[in-house]
């Protein structure tokens, strides 16, 4: 969609954040909005992090800084800091996302950018928040995960603990609740006149994200009178989450021809559609079971048929299946095979490498039937520092000469494309 019509056209954010946490500004340039990334002379290590490499850049860097303009700026130079206001009187929004307090020690924490801007709203990102005793530990994205509950060690053969793969969730979790509290912030900024301190800790996004685990145990100590399990398990408390599926047999996961396919009968409805689509409609007066949230636990005899039935067919063709019988039947993919799915394809279109440097997902909401595309690739270092001394804070040649000779923009040499 056009810029001028972007659903954030018109919102500047200044981003001074590093590595993972920099998704927060990701989103909101994906809709639109201006974000000036300001970075340390020589650029931000995250084109330095994380496999795979793409020209010499990690992808994270290419991801994670699509849509943004970056200048070089010492903020350890009183002239760098005079430049950082000025980007701050102009803007909606100030992202950090360093250990707490860090901006404060450079003068530059929210107290003093409301005296610039009373509309400005902060957003803090970081690891473990800005309070509690973990506050101040250094930290990367997976120990966020591991805090929360979500990993689970796994032994390899030799006896030694290993991370094993999972998907992460407080680095992209807290990124994302992060802009939702930044956008709601400006929302009422613009209403009010009055700016305001938004600080999201990663960690806490990802025990947010599991809420449904944590409050499930929580419930459990309360007495047995008053928090049971399921009415068809005997009212027996099952251990929270899909961990208390194993034995699960109308919602489990089954071998097909070619892969897995998750079956998801617990409805007795669709139990019953699904046993008269494969002439088995034996199994269903067998047992019929509750109309809602029956498992079939421990029904082995089920199961094993089953297992016989679902390696009869592709996965496709369970999925066409599904459809065409009204039952619950879905694919099995891993984040490498997910990209030949079908409604991956229509879904999620890659932005691609011609424009983005690597082929990289959408923004995941559609606006008038499109996911929204980004202006531009993530940037080098500085390379929109003439535009925005120019364009944005109106400098003119001698002002900016003047900035370069008191450090403002680092001391080496300027690169192509930076003031």
């Amino acid at each position: 969609m056009p810029a001028s019509t972007a659903p954030l056209a018109g919102v500047r954010i200044v981003d001074v954040s590093m590595l993972g946490p920099g998704a927060l500004t990701t989103h909101l340039a994906d809709l639109g909005a201006d974000v000036i990334k300001v970075e340390p002379p020589g650029g931000e290590y995250v084109r330095k992090m994380v496999w795979p490499f793409v020209e010499g850049v990690s992808l994270l860097h290419w991801h994670i800084s699509r849509g943004k303009r970056s200048i070089e700026l010492d903020l350890r130079t009183e002239a760098g800091v005079e430049v950082f206001k000025d980007l701050v009187r102009g803007a909606d929004a100030v992202v950090e996302a360093m250990r707490p307090g860090a901006l404060d020690r450079r003068g530059l924490g929210f107290a003093a950018l409301r005296e610039l801007n009373p509309k400005i709203v902060m957003c803090s990102i970081s690891g473990y928040g800005a309070s509690g005793p973990y506050r101040d530990l250094p930290s990367h994205g997976i120990a966020y995960d591991t805090w929360a509950g979500v990993v689970n060690p796994a032994v390899n053969e030799d006896g030694f603990t290993y991370l094993p793969e999972h998907a992460s969730i407080g680095i992209h979790a807290g990124p994302l609740f992060g802009a939702l509290g930044l956008v709601a912030a400006v929302l009422s900024a613009r209403e009010t006149g009055r700016g305001s301190h938004v600080e999201v800790g990663q960690a806490d996004a990802a025990a947010a994200m599991d809420w449904l685990r944590s409050e499930s145990w929580r419930a459990y100590e309360r007495p047995e009178d008053e928090v049971t399990g399921n009415p068809v398990d005997n009212y027996e408390r099952r251990t929270p989450g899909t961990a208390g599926m194993e034995d699960g047999v109308r919602y489990q996961i089954y071998r097909s021809a070619d892969g897995h396919i998750l079956f998801m009968a617990s409805e007795r409805k669709f139990w019953r559609n699904f046993c008269e689509g494969v002439g088995r409609l034996d199994l269903y007066e067998r047992r019929p079971g509750a109309e809602f949230a029956d498992h079939a636990r421990g029904d082995v005899e089920t199961r094993v048929e089953l297992t016989k039935i679902f390696a009869t067919r592709t996965t496709a063709e369970w999925v066409k299946f599904s459809g065409e019988h009204n039952t619950t039947i879905a694919p099995v993919n891993t984040p490498k095979s997910i990209v030949d799915d079908p409604q991956f394809a229509d879904r999620l279109p890659w932005l691609p490498a011609e424009k983005f440097g690597i082929d990289e997902l959408p923004f995941p909401v559609r606006f008038d039937g499109r996911n929204p595309e980004p202006e531009r690739p993530a940037p080098k270092p500085g390379e929109h520092s003439a535009e925005v001394l120019a364009g944005v804070l109106g400098y003119d040649e001698a002002k900016v000469a003047l900035l370069r000779a008191a450090g403002a923009f680092g001391k080496a040499e300027a690169a192509d494309g930076q003031a």
